[in-house]
């Protein structure tokens, strides 16, 4: 599957290559650029002086713990849509000692205006109400629970 963003009358149209599947469950099909995903996310790593998958590692592991704890429900928050939230921090936000870059990254995303934020692959917006799409409310209910956690614990 392609995703065109050019297609020009003479020259080479513009375009990312992805994949597309249809549910087991039924829906909509889903679009999927797992290359661009992963380089983009390779190339954050790399500015953000290793620290991007670290950090993204420190999420998911909340994430895992807030769930056995029963803190939040299981899907609230998928892998995907985490690397995709963590990957629309500035560079700047992250380094440090381990808790400065976990405080550093969680402040700017409560302060974040999420709605501007696009998946790691960069062909959508992450926050939405489409199938590609995180719902707005589970990003706002993951980050206050991961807020509420970090600040008790």
């Amino acid at each position: 599957m392609r995703r065109y963003h050019t297609f020009p009358q003479t020259g080479d149209p513009a375009y990312v290559d992805g994949i597309c599947f249809w549910p087991a469950n039924g829906g909509n099909r889903v679009e999927n650029y797992p290359e661009r995903h992963s380089e983009n996310c390779t190339t954050k790593h790399q500015d953000t002086n290793k620290w991007f998958k670290h950090t993204a590692r420190i999420f998911k592991n909340l994430r895992n713990t807030m769930i056995e704890k029963k803190i939040i429900r299981e899907g609230l928050a998928p892998s995907y849509f985490i690397e995709g939230m963590l990957y629309n921090v500035p560079k700047d936000r992250f380094g440090g000692t381990e808790q400065v870059n976990f405080r550093d990254v969680l402040d700017w995303l409560m302060a974040a205006k999420g709605g501007d934020f696009s998946c790691a692959n960069g062909q959508f917006k992450l926050l939405g109400n489409g199938n590609v799409t995180w719902p707005p409310k589970n990003c706002t209910a993951f980050l206050n629970a991961v807020k509420k956690y970090w600040d008790n614990g």
